[in-house]
This record gives structure tokens, sequence and C-alpha cells, in this order.
């Protein structure tokens, strides 16, 4: 099993980097002269971000229902700006990306709106250079984590088998998405309990 592995597959928030949605929320909520609450039920709590998550909204269209239920017309360049300041890349864990690119290939798969992807050198510009192309919102996929298809459609884009991959995330109902559509899946709490896992298949020397 161990040498089976292709492929490493990363979440991305919480686990490459810290995301802090309160901040998030605050700056949407200063920009539309609202409070934050209301910014957070008109958005998280109505289930509309899913529907970006999910692709079942365009980008544009997303960004549009974004403005309209948050009482502002939002600008792409708004809309990336909140989600930047909420994100803040975990060193520990980029260093361990660096260390497996050298033997194993990583991706990175996130719920998340098509517009993450497409404003990744904005919003988290280290992850880049240790990606490169394989960084995949979900939105693309038509579905979204724990839906096993958004797994399997992810890795018939990067063409490697479910068995083949080790996904990493914090949610325990998205590595129990993953397990369902055959990968391998660890749930992450911290870099040396990565790190600890990755060692047991093989992938990292013990530290």
């Amino acid at each position: 099993m161990t040498d089976a592995i292709k492929l490493v597959l990363f979440d991305m928030d919480n686990v490459l980097c810290t995301y802090d949605r309160p901040t998030r929320v605050a700056y949407l909520a200063e920009l539309a002269g609202t409070s934050s609450e209301a910014v957070h039920a008109a958005i998280w709590g109505s289930g509309f971000e899913l529907l970006g998550d999910s692709g079942a909204l365009a980008a544009t269209d997303y960004l549009q229902g974004f403005g309209t239920r948050i009482g502002y017309p939002l600008s792409r360049a708004e809309w990336v700006e909140a989600r930047r300041r909420s994100m803040r890349a975990d060193r520990a864990m980029l260093e361990i990306v660096a260390r497996l690119r050298q033997t194993v290939d990583v991706a990175v798969l996130t719920n998340n709106t098509t517009l993450v992807a497409d404003h990744i050198d904005m919003l988290l510009p280290e992850l880049r250079s240790l990606f490169g192309s394989r960084i995949y919102t979900s939105a693309q996929f038509k579905t979204a984590k724990p839906d096993p298809d958004c797994y399997r459609r992810c890795l018939s884009e990067l063409q490697v088998a479910p068995g083949a991959v080790l996904f990493i995330d914090d949610l325990a109902q998205n590595v129990a998405g993953a397990k369902e559509a055959g990968l391998l899946a660890h749930q992450h709490t911290t870099p040396e309990a990565l790190r600890q896992a990755l060692s047991k298949h093989g992938l990292l020397e013990a530290s």
C-alpha cells in the first residue's frame, strides 16, 4: 500500500493556511455598512455559500448574488480582498509539502468557488511554487466535499486512481467522503501529527 501512493491531495483552509472567517465577515460588513451577524446570516447561514462551493452558481452569478444578499454592490476585487485578509499560510505545513513534492505528486482540493483558484496568487501566493496548476476548487467539479464524486472528478482530472492517493483534510466528514471514494485519508490536526502519519506511509522520514 505504501509504495502505491502517488499523490498527496491537500485541503486548503485550516490545513495549508489558517482561515479566519470572522475577519472576512467583519471586512464585508464594514463595506456594506451592516453588522457581521447580518453578513454571516446572509451568506453562510442561508446556504448561499454552498451554491458557490458546489458550482451551482457560476462565478459571476455567485459574486452578484453575494452582493445582493449583503446589500452592497461587491466588486470582484473587494471579494478577493476580504478572502485574502482571512488567510495566513501555515509555514510548517508548507515545509512538509516542499519535502513531499521531492518524491510524490501533490495537489489541492478545496471547497470553494472558482474565484479562489482564479485569484490564488493574490490570496495565498505561497501555493503556486509548490502546487503549480494543481490547485482545484470543488466548484469546477459541480459538487463539493464530502460528496465522493467531488474527489473522483478531481482525480479523473489528475489522472490518478483513488487507491493511489492520500487525502488530508481537517474536517471528519470530508475525510469520510474521501474514504468512501476509495482514497486513503488523514484528518489533519497538527503538522507534527501529519509528519507522523506520512512517515507511517513511508512518504517522509520520521523527524
